[in-house]
């Protein structure tokens, strides 16, 4: 093709993105790798239940005390320390389930998260967001739906998350918006803050009224996840601690998650956070299963580094990697799905912030994570979305979700009869086997321009961040509402005016 042409394909590729159905349910295609030896997790895994054993964990919700000490823990009313035997722990994880059904809107969005499945989430819970038009500012609510549109828009991404915080919407109303916006305008599973006793249940009733359910039906499916962070080290707050409580009566699904810093709230070494980690995420899965046996829930890591220099997290690193392989391991040993992340502590949707979540994402699925969340848009260790970032990532997990699906190796895919076509030092673009396939043959990029430096000079001299502006605004130019969400607003709308009209609810602290 002469250049202009190839230049006017290149321009013709910036547009809203077509959906791929073979992005939707993937397969991890490798290997779970390791990074400690059986003998090393066992120790871990032995380590972490003598930390919950004979140290124990704060739990400052009375309610979550009281259940565990109806099951044998051991409770310290005066500073809120539970102890927790090794056979309270090996009977949560008994009753635990091991693949859970995500419900969604569209049956063809719904995924089993199950150990073996491959599932992605964009960056959830930033302050603020960035593009290169708008520049950095704080979130708000046209920028929450906006996030919604571009997760909804690209199937590699399979749950749902809080990208932006609408902070223009007040506290006691804000669950109000976030969760119209994620009804009305998706038809994937469901993200629920847990932030308070009524804010759960409230957000509960709009995912009954938007889907006709009553509370029984709602309570035999998984509709909403959350994720449970605890306060590392050793303490699960008032709204984590009823968090896992109201999931799991409610059936759905808690996704255990401590956030540990290695030298900051956990040991300075990968395998001590780790046992740390491992110590309060078991105490969260043995809180849920206490509240209600066989409740959804799954196991969860996201563990890094600190700069020990500044104390601000790091991302991608030797040891964030090291970490997931650990996670991994120990996920298997207890056998659960689980939850890991990518991570960006880049300030710019450059090399840096490529790098970082290019290398946590690799950790992350030769760790065997179920869900690998933050995966697009994360900079700034999480304070901001970045709208370039987000379509720059999603080229990565879009380049992963093509390797989960085998190349055929059949006699026709070998092409002998086109090797003996060709003779030695011809080319094949010409070939029957090549004329035959080249349609369909390889990825086609998202973002990444192939074009030679005339081309691509001739065409604007873009860089990367400058393509993927011109590809998100395509994005939200060309949204369509799914049809399964038609009729959620007329459903919704007379809920949310009367709780707004009544002063709507207070998050809880």
């Amino acid at each position: 093709m002469d250049r202009n042409g190839t230049a006017r394909r290149s321009r013709a590729r910036r547009t809203a993105p077509a959906t791929t159905a073979s992005y939707v349910h993937l397969t991890n295609p490798f290997v779970p790798q390791a990074a400690f030896s059986a003998d090393e997790i066992a120790a871990i895994h032995d380590g972490a239940l003598r930390v919950l054993q004979e140290l124990g964990i704060r739990i400052l919700l009375d309610e979550a005390r009281q259940i565990l000490q109806r099951n044998g823990a051991l409770v310290d009313e005066a500073t809120m320390m539970v102890r927790l035997g090794r056979d309270m722990v090996e009977q949560a994880l008994a009753t635990a389930p091991r693949a859970i059904r995500l419900r969604a809107a569209n049956p063809a969005r719904e995924q089993d998260y199950r150990p073996g499945a491959l599932l992605f989430m964009a960056g959830a819970g930033c302050p603020n967001a960035f593009d290169r038009d708008r520049g950095r500012r704080p979130g708000n609510l046209a920028g929450y739906l906006e996030t919604l549109r571009l997760q909804q828009s690209f199937d590699v991404l399979h749950m749902l998350g809080p990208s932006v915080e609408p902070q223009d919407i007040p506290t006691p109303l804000r669950h109000y918006a976030m969760m119209r916006g994620q009804l009305e305008t998706c038809d994937k599973p469901l993200f629920v803050y847990a932030r308070g006793r009524r804010q759960v249940a409230e957000s509960f009733e709009m995912i009954r009224l938007a889907h006709g359910l009553d509370e029984a039906t709602f309570a035999r499916d998984v509709w909403a996840t959350t994720v449970i962070n605890s306060n590392s080290p050793r303490q699960l707050d008032l709204p984590m601690s009823r968090g896992i409580v109201d999931f799991a009566r409610a059936g759905q699904m808690s996704i255990i998650t401590p956030f540990c810093l290695a030298g900051a709230m956990a040991p300075i070494t990968v395998s001590g956070a780790l046992m740390l980690q491992h110590a309060e995420a078991l105490a969260g899965i043995t809180l849920a299963q206490m509240t209600r046996a066989g409740a959804p829930v799954s196991y969860g890591g996201f563990l890094s580094n600190v700069d020990m220099k500044s104390g601000s997290p790091a991302f991608g690193t030797p040891e964030h990697i090291r970490a997931s392989l650990g996670s991994g391991q120990l996920a298997r040993h207890i056998g659960m799905p689980w939850r890991s992340a990518t991570g960006a502590a880049s300030n710019a949707a450059d090399a840096q912030g490529a790098g970082e979540t290019i290398m946590a994402l690799w950790g992350a699925v030769l760790a065997g994570a179920t869900v690998t969340v933050h995966a697009s848009g994360w900079l700034e260790g999480g304070l901001t979305l970045g709208y370039e970032k987000f379509i720059l990532d999603i080229e990565a997990l879009q380049t992963l979700a093509e390797l989960c699906h085998p190349a055929p190796a059949d006699t026709a895919a070998l092409g002998f009869d086109a090797i003996a076509e060709v003779p030695p030092g011809g080319h094949f673009f010409s070939t029957a086997h090549t004329m035959d396939r080249y349609q369909t043959a390889f990825y086609r990029p998202l973002v990444a321009d192939l074009s030679n430096h005339g081309t691509w000079t001739e065409a604007g001299a873009q860089t990367a961040d400058q393509r993927a502006t011109a590809i998100w605004k395509a994005t939200l130019a060309g949204f369509t509402q799914p049809a399964a969400c038609a009729g959620m607003a007329e459903r919704l709308d007379p809920f949310v005016r009367r709780r707004i009209a009544e002063g709507g609810a207070q998050p809880e602290d």
